[in-house]
């Protein structure tokens, strides 16, 4: 039997995600809570009940927009997604419904943002990949194993007198990241969101911060998962170059989760030949394909928004100009809709 997602079977949700090799943290139950909260999109988390006992979930969240089309995602602002099951049977069961939903929506399509390929017959998008990276028990090994090159700058940050600290408050991070956000011509999602996932995953969701004599260069809210942490949303001042002071963040990044018994170091998606896709294979990491499998519904053509799209590059070129707090402002009506 197919269910919807309500509060009161949150924990046996997250328990089965959590017991799952599928499971990612961006399957636990309080983006649910986030995205209905922070963006009041409608969300659509599904799961398969046999015998009083789950044995699959899908988290779909449903994004209308003027601006940037309509569609029905799993997961909305995260990079992984997609069903997980226990048997091909739940598997088909939800993804039977999930194209159901997206057809009684009407949504232009669902797009399911899997690790690996689930249904090869359905388009998908050759534009993005991840980097995960087995970490070891002695720190000193880790560094060995970042490049040459990459490792020279991690040095040169501890040589800079660089320090990392752990910050309960989201401001200065939120301060770096949009800095960092704006820079790049995208728009900002909005503090009260960060300040959710505090809030909602708590000791999960980790901001470390880095000094450079007292003073705040950059920072990263890091997410933990089981084995794994994932540096998810970073960002650095104008003078976090200078210092090499992003280098020796993931390094402290690295060094501190390793300490904690950490195993697997996720660096996250980029999209193919962009920077942050150089910046995670001069550490050393492998790209790894994402599958994100699209079911088309009220359109014949894949969707197109990202960055490296020609018709958004004078937008970027514009918003890259603008004074950072008029970004802060305008950037979260916008943001909402990009997930």
């Amino acid at each position: 039997m197919i269910k919807r997602l309500d509060s009161s079977s949150f924990e046996r949700w997250d328990n089965y995600v959590r017991q799952s090799e599928q499971g990612t943290f961006f399957h636990l139950s309080g983006w649910k809570q986030l995205v209905e909260k922070v963006f009041s999109h409608s969300t659509y988390y599904l799961y398969v009940e046999e015998n009083g006992k789950i044995t699959g979930v899908l988290p779909l969240v449903h994004v209308k927009s003027l601006l940037f089309g309509n569609a029905l995602v799993s997961n909305a602002f995260c990079v992984y997604g997609g069903i997980i099951a226990d048997d091909d049977a739940t598997f088909q069961k939800l993804d039977k419904e999930a194209c159901r939903l997206a057809g009684e929506l009407g949504v232009d399509h669902l797009e399911m943002r899997n690790q690996v390929q689930m249904t090869p017959d359905r388009p998908f998008k050759d534009l993005y990949v991840t980097f995960r990276k087995e970490l070891d028990p002695e720190e000193e090994k880790n560094l060995q194993a970042i490049p040459r090159k990459q490792r020279a700058m991690v040095r040169k940050g501890i040589k800079a007198g660089l320090i990392s600290v752990v910050d309960e408050n989201i401001d200065r991070f939120f301060s770096a990241y949009s800095e960092s956000v704006r820079n790049l011509g995208t728009p900002v999602l909005p503090k009260k969101y960060f300040q959710a996932l505090k809030d909602i995953f708590k000791d999960q969701c980790e901001i470390l911060t880095i000094e450079h004599n007292g003073k705040l260069v950059s920072s990263v809210m890091n997410f933990y998962f089981r084995d794994q942490v994932l540096p998810y949303y970073g960002g650095g001042t104008e003078q976090a170059r200078a210092v090499k002071a992003n280098d020796f963040m993931y390094w402290e990044v690295m060094r501190r989760a390793v300490a904690k018994g950490i195993k697997i170091f996720d660096f996250g998606r980029s999209k193919i030949g962009t920077g942050s896709y150089k910046f995670k294979r001069h550490w050393g990491f492998e790209p790894e394909p994402l599958y994100y499998e699209f079911h088309l519904v009220n359109t014949d053509a894949l969707p197109d928004i990202n960055p490296l799209n020609p018709k958004y590059q004078m937008f970027i070129s514009a918003w890259k100009r603008l004074p950072l707090a008029v970004s802060q402002t305008i950037g979260p009506w916008l943001a909402k809709d990009l997930a």
